[in-house]
């Protein structure tokens, strides 16, 4: 797991074993902080708010939401909600849908987020089920909500950047490169992932993207 301060220091110390980079951009920018998020139905829902606008707007949207839905703006409460509703809360008709999605997914029972599949690719299968929801999405949800060790989101261009920063590469590796090169820090990529973000955002990254 990745959710507490030491279950990341432990991880980033056996990865910076394996790869004395990793040991100096700690040395550089030091260890990241926990990413924590609450697992379940109004985490996904606040991503597909927070889709594309601002965190200030999408904190105004969601405020409105509460204040028509209820506390949490549970699946039901939505679902039985018309379209001109919502979009009085500042939810377009994309969003809606995939509001909806979710909404509907949880309801019938088709998925449990709070059971879901311990493989973690089977887990991302069953979260882009959803519409609006993407690996690189599902993989966000395991990797902060659940805590999951070994989620690796490859995809990621700031994860790309640091990577490649972090590594001395003279350009930012691609997709695949970054998936292959973190085939060494098995089974803690995802401290390796919240290391490359922390790193990042340190400001010391700066190869073009």
């Amino acid at each position: 797991m990745v959710s507490t301060a030491e279950e990341l220091r432990v991880s980033l110390d056996f990865i910076a074993a394996a790869e004395p980079a990793f040991g100096a951009a700690i040395a550089s920018v030091g260890y990241p902080v926990p990413r924590v998020r609450e697992p379940g139905y109004e985490t996904l829902l606040r991503t597909i708010v927070g889709q594309q606008v601002s965190v200030a707007s999408a904190a105004a949207v969601w405020r409105k939401l509460e204040a028509e839905l209820g506390v949490g703006c549970t699946p039901e409460a939505l679902l039985a909600r018309d379209f001109d509703a919502l979009r009085a809360c500042g939810l377009s008709r994309q969003k809606q849908g995939y509001a909806r999605s979710l909404a509907e997914l949880v309801v019938d029972g088709t998925l449990d987020l709070h059971a879901l599949p311990a493989d973690d690719e089977v887990a991302i299968a069953q979260l882009v089920q959803i519409k609006g929801i993407g690996r690189w999405s599902a993989e966000i949800y395991l990797l902060f909500a659940e805590g999951r060790p070994d989620i690796w989101p490859a995809g990621d261009l700031a994860v790309q950047i640091a990577v490649g920063r972090i590594l001395g590469l003279g350009e930012r590796p691609s997709e695949k490169l970054t998936r292959d090169l973190a085939e060494a820090w098995r089974p803690h990529r995802g401290a390796a992932a919240i290391m490359a973000w922390h790193h990042y955002n340190s400001g010391q990254d700066m190869l073009q993207s």
